[in-house]
């Protein structure tokens, strides 16, 4: 057996079910999740109709470098949504089957195990980058999210003996579960590190379209190109960007994504997949083909969960602390006022009103002294408005009877 599956740790998601093992909930309350960040809004008809349209595929083995016709919309998609000159599709992007699958195999990709890797990652974190080190080999250190600078990561606290070891550096932006977007004077910074460094950025994009103000959340690649990094010989150098339409286009079930950056990185990325097996696909393909080339039902889905955000946050906010994220469809509380540590929270949450949170500290690692997870929930809010302002007049209801 490969002895780096024993460093892994239970999924969030299995220590939650552990916590709740011993935990009849109040059966006057109908069960409410916000614990699990899968898109609830209905799928777009259109998207359906084209996986139906092209159902013909499934009788065809799919390329791994996927067809033209998918690299080209996504290449066009990054072209509109980011203002940056239109990347080759040939050498610039690969369609994958999700983010998650592609971020994994990512590290497995760039990773010399034989050089001690170091692999930097934001903490909390998506418990895949954690993952991804160590079956690559590599040691994960973990920069923890500072509330004081919007939970952004303090990247100057890292050693430079640590710098000279990192392989590889994950972002998230906008973040899970944080919901933070790096700056553009982030970014300069990162993109000075990793060519001193010489290390990969892979930044996780997979919530850039849902965000609750006017301005949208600066992309890796649209940094790049505002810093003139994106003309230059290697365009884009050791950057590579990661996104998906689950989110986007509330189809979680179609695990359709794609990479995009340095030609050089996915020269060597696709000849991991072809060996992998990472091909998607073709109905898929065609069904993404219509979602990346449509925002009418982006600009929808968007809407939709500003309402529900506008409508859910004040509520909370007489009980805990809690403010409206960058973007994304997490809120992260502090629910150090009412006396719980996060775990006792959702427990009793749970049993007393039949509401699913999430604990931060499951989301995060004990990295230089403090867990920063600790005393906070993730709540997903991703379930039609209604319900989630049921979840949220319960866990008030919850907190006040606290406070008794």
């Amino acid at each position: 057996m490969n002895p780096h599956l024993d460093k892994l740790q239970s999924y969030p998601f299995e220590k939650l079910r552990q916590l709740f093992a011993k935990v009849t909930p109040n059966s006057a309350f109908s069960a409410i999740s916000l614990g699990m960040g899968e898109p609830k809004h209905p799928t777009p008809p259109f998207i359906q109709q084209a996986l139906v349209d092209n159902i013909a595929g499934l009788a065809t083995y799919p390329t791994t470098i996927g067809s033209e016709a998918l690299r080209a919309a996504i290449c066009g998609w990054l072209e509109r949504r980011y203002d940056i000159p239109a990347l080759n599709p040939a050498t610039q992007v690969l369609p994958v089957n999700g983010s998650r699958e592609a971020l994994f195999a990512l590290a497995q990709t760039v990773i010399d195990p034989a050089a001690k890797a170091v692999v930097v990652s934001p903490n909390p974190f998506y418990q895949i980058y954690e993952g991804a080190a160590y079956l690559a080999g590599a040691e994960p250190y973990f920069v923890n999210s500072d509330p004081a600078r919007n939970f952004g990561c303090d990247y100057d606290s890292v050693p430079s003996s640590v710098w000279e070891r990192v392989q590889l550096l994950f972002v998230c932006s906008p973040g899970n579960p944080t919901g933070a977007v790096l700056s553009l004077t982030d970014w300069e910074h990162l993109f000075a590190l990793s060519e001193r460094y010489d290390f990969v950025i892979a930044s996780d994009e997979c919530y850039s379209e849902i965000y609750h103000g006017e301005e949208k959340p600066l992309g890796a690649l649209q940094a790049a190109h505002m810093l003139g990094l994106s003309t230059v010989e290697r365009p884009y150098a050791r950057l590579v960007v990661f996104s998906s339409l689950s989110k986007r286009s509330n189809v979680p079930g179609m695990r359709s994504g794609f990479v995009a950056g340095d030609a050089e990185v996915l020269k060597k990325f696709l000849l991991y997949r072809t060996y992998h097996g990472g091909a998607m696909s073709p109905s898929v393909q065609a069904a993404s083909v219509a979602a990346w080339n449509d925002e009418t039902h982006v600009e929808a889905n968007r809407a939709q969960y500003r309402a529900k955000f506008a409508a859910i946050t004040p509520l909370l906010q007489e009980v805990m602390d809690v403010a409206l994220p960058d973007a994304g469809f997490y809120l992260w509380a502090d629910v150090s006022r009412t006396g719980l540590s996060d775990a006792e929270f959702a427990q009793r949450l749970y049993a007393e009103y039949n509401v699913t949170v999430l604990p931060g500290s499951y989301l995060a690692r004990e990295a230089h002294g403090i867990n920063p997870g600790r005393n906070r929930i993730r709540m997903a809010l991703v379930a039609e408005t209604e319900e989630g302002l049921e979840a949220a007049r319960r866990i008030v209801q919850f907190c006040k009877t606290l406070s008794k």
